[in-house]
């Protein structure tokens, strides 16, 4: 043991509770003292006694954490860690980090040019994979019978946009943009031909595969058209079902 003469050293097993099997390791001084741990060790010895490279567990030195350079005397000693306070030990502070506060002077060369203000770091926007939608090919979606769901299709005039897109791809990103955008979704604002040659370039993650699609006042007059006109053949199918 590397502790002076008269100490001795004692290693028990617990057994009982959730750590059973597990060993506790104490160590008594020569006048019968019990220490239970390296802080309580140090503050025994005191400075008559380096602990820096002791092992609590095992009551060796390791060798490798033995500083090859002497030691300075008269160092101060940690007695709540076991160790000396060496002036190398302690890391360096770069004085010029940007937490410093120091006096700027801006000198401007050019009437035009303008002094930025300080960066405001706010909630960053995570970045956005391109095509997730590809990691789900060749997924179907099963009803409680076990059979498989058919893919919806898409409208006439509604075409994907990226490269080699299934239907199915297409019809994801529209879900996804539909139910996480906060902003109009209106489809992809570049040309199909700036983002086949340029993807990760030209296209916009936060908006569907699809070509920029809008939509006329003509438009929804003609969908509300169709609502009505369905909701009038229910109501009628309900009557029919009520009279018969």
């Amino acid at each position: 043991m590397a502790l002076p003469p008269g100490w001795k050293r004692e290693e028990v097993v617990r057994q009982s509770g959730l750590s059973a099997g597990k060993t506790d390791v104490y160590y008594y001084s020569p006048d019968g003292k019990k220490i239970r741990s390296k802080p309580q060790l140090a503050r025994m010895l005191g400075d008559s006694f380096d602990l820096s490279a002791f092992d609590f567990r095992t009551g060796r030195i390791i060798y490798s954490a033995c500083r090859k350079s002497k030691r300075q005397k008269g160092s101060p000693f940690d007695f709540a860690r076991g160790m000396r306070l060496d002036a190398s030990l302690i890391l360096p502070i770069r004085q010029t980090a940007s937490i410093f506060k120091q006096p700027v002077t801006v000198i401007r060369n050019r009437p035009e040019s303008k002094t930025k203000t300080d960066l405001k770091h706010g909630v960053q926007e995570q970045p956005k994979q391109l095509f997730w939608e590809k990691r789900l090919q060749g997924l179907r979606a099963s009803d409680c019978n076990e059979e498989e769901i058919k893919c919806m299709e898409l409208p006439r005039n509604m075409n994907g946009v990226g490269p080699e897109l299934a239907t199915e791809s297409v019809l994801q990103s529209i879900s996804a943009a539909l139910h996480l955008n906060t902003a109009p979704v209106t489809g992809q604002g570049s040309s199909r031909v700036a983002i086949l040659k340029n993807p990760g370039v030209n296209i916009d993650a936060s908006q569907p595969h699809i070509q920029q699609m809008f939509v006329s006042e003509e438009d929804i007059h003609r969908q509300e058209q169709r609502v009505l006109e369905a909701r009038r053949r229910l109501q009628d199918a309900l009557r029919e079902e009520l009279d018969m």
